[in-house]
């Protein structure tokens, strides 16, 4: 940050449970299990404007202690607030259980803006201990409304937009955020391309960068489940969709959100050097990118 441009770290990139994920004693987890280097947070993103000192977040993980220590890490900062504002994407646990920690009992956190769409911050306001967070001031709620720009800080930007997803709790929300110099998309999670709007091919060409729903590479990863209750584009099917794109257009898109079923997690697998080849990356927790 030697010309104190903003920046996205990358704090976590698996799904809900994190990877290796709790209880999964399969040969796809046993290999984090031996080699902790291996481990993934639950996905999440950090922002940081060092000219005004502040820091966010867009989602709020149970991974939230050591994500907040890497935003530390990136940007230091001492005394209130821990952070200047978290964005949540929708009502799925793995997005919002982390705000349990500006609670009371762990960092009682004064008026800590956590933005959210209606029905997230109805969600949130019908159900404790999230009520109690906003009853005892620990956060104050704010209303993101899909389309309108929000402005973080001089330097940054936030434009949320609606994203298809099993919205059984809340509806859901992707973000594009606005630096100086570059725009991302965040959509970790998302039923199909198709029902997107703009299209995801529209959203590639007019953006720097995109971290996309990897959640899983193909649909046979979990033989046990009905994959029509779980809803995703498949990496697999995403490297077909975009194979036509140029060039420089794939190399803006970027997986997260990965299953800890997802092969493409081991960056010494077939399927790794599969997406690699056909141009498109998959994210790395701690990576970093200049705004």
């Amino acid at each position: 940050m030697a010309d104190g441009r903003p920046q996205l770290v990358v704090l976590g990139t698996a799904q809900d449970g994190g990877y290796p994920a709790p209880g999964c004693q399969a040969e796809c987890c046993n290999k984090a299990w031996r080699n902790p280097a291996m481990a993934r947070l639950v996905a999440c993103l950090g922002l940081v404007d060092p000219i005004s000192r502040e820091r966010w977040m867009i989602d709020c993980t149970p991974d939230f202690k050591l994500q907040l220590h890497r935003l530390n890490e990136v940007l230091p900062k001492s005394g209130a607030p821990a952070l200047d504002g978290i964005l949540l994407t929708h009502a799925h646990t793995g997005h919002y259980a982390g705000l349990l920690n500006l609670g009371r009992e762990m960092m009682a956190t004064d008026a800590v803006p956590v933005y959210a769409a209606k029905g997230m911050i109805g969600f949130l306001l019908a159900n404790e201990p999230w009520r109690s967070l906003i009853d005892q001031g620990n956060i104050s709620v704010k209303q993101l409304h899909p389309g309108r720009i929000v402005e973080l800080s001089p330097r940054l930007s936030i434009h949320p937009f609606t994203v298809p997803h099993r919205d059984e709790l809340s509806e859901t929300l992707g973000f594009r955020v606005l630096g100086p110099e570059r725009s991302v998309v965040y959509i970790p999670d998302i039923d199909a391309w198709e029902g997107l709007k703009p299209p995801i091919e529209t959203m590639i060409a007019e953006n720097d960068q995109l971290y996309l729903d990897g959640s899983f590479f193909s649909k046979d990863e979990l033989p046990h489940r009905n994959p029509a209750e779980i809803p995703h584009p498949c990496i697999k099917d995403s490297i077909t969709r975009f194979a036509g794109l140029p060039d420089a257009d794939r190399l803006k898109v970027v997986f997260t959100h990965f299953n800890h079923t997802n092969p493409v997690i081991d960056l010494d697998s077939t399927v790794y050097r599969e997406l690699h080849a056909a141009g498109m990356m998959v994210a790395s927790d701690g990576d970093i990118l200049e705004l």
